[in-house]
Order: C-alpha cells, then structure tokens, then sequence
C-alpha cells in the first residue's frame, strides 16, 4: 500500500514528528509483518529516526548540522544558495525503513521518525509504502 502525505513547513530548518502518520498508514494497510519505507523526493529534505522524549535533542541536531554545513560559505557556487540544504539532506538521507511485527512499528521506546526540512517554508511530500512479508 502507498500513501502519499503533504505537509506545509513553517521554518527553514525543522524537524517534524510524522510518526503518528506512519504508525496509521500501517494499521490502515492491516499488514501484520513486514516493513514500511518512509521517503522524500525532495533534494533538501531528509527523513531520519532518532529520539522524540526530549525536544532539546532536535533544537541540538538542527544546530549541529547548521555548524558543520553554514547556511552561507564565500566557497559556494550553488545559484539558489541553499547548497547548506542539499548537503544536510545528503547527510540525513530521502528514506527510512522500519520493520513492522504484530501490526506495529519496531521502534526503540525513544525513537520517532522525523520529516527534516533544511530549505522552508515550502508545501512538501512524502511517501509511506508498507510491504507485506510472503
């Protein structure tokens, strides 16, 4: 089953929780084992799993990303300017893959899966598609 979502981002760099979104594309598909693939064919967009207790740890990779790739670089050629997006997105990755069994998400007790915009506010889409295992 494919589901495609579209979201509107409010900041140029933030990451959104989008688990809740996933866990229902897998109930509505009724799979009970297999695996659900979560991506973006956005090239400033990234698509990660990390913790989703603590909001700080969002604010502190945002930061990080920002100090390793600078939003400007006197180096850049990039004619939109948002070379710092294309790299952060490189980084992050258009996908991820969660296994489910027993009809849920195997995810750590602190791990959600984020949506990260590193070139907004823009419109944006996603896909969620859940394979059945034969």
């Amino acid at each position: 089953m494919l589901e495609k979502k579209r979201l509107h981002t409010t900041q140029r760099d933030s990451m959104i929780d989008i688990t809740h979104e996933v866990e229902k594309a897998v109930k509505d598909s009724e799979v009970q084992h297999g695996q659900v693939i979560i991506y973006c064919p956005h090239t400033t967009v990234g698509i990660t799993i990390n913790e989703n207790a603590d909001p700080d740890v969002k604010h502190d990779m945002l930061m990080r990303l920002d100090e390793v790739y600078p939003w400007e670089h006197s180096n850049d050629r990039h004619m939109e300017g948002n070379t710092a997006a294309h790299l952060k997105a490189s980084t992050v990755g258009p996908s991820q893959t969660v296994i489910v069994s027993e009809g849920n998400l195997i995810l750590g007790q602190w791990q959600g899966i984020y949506f990260c915009e590193f070139d907004g506010p823009r419109a944006r889409t996603y896909y969620i598609k859940t394979n059945k295992d034969e």
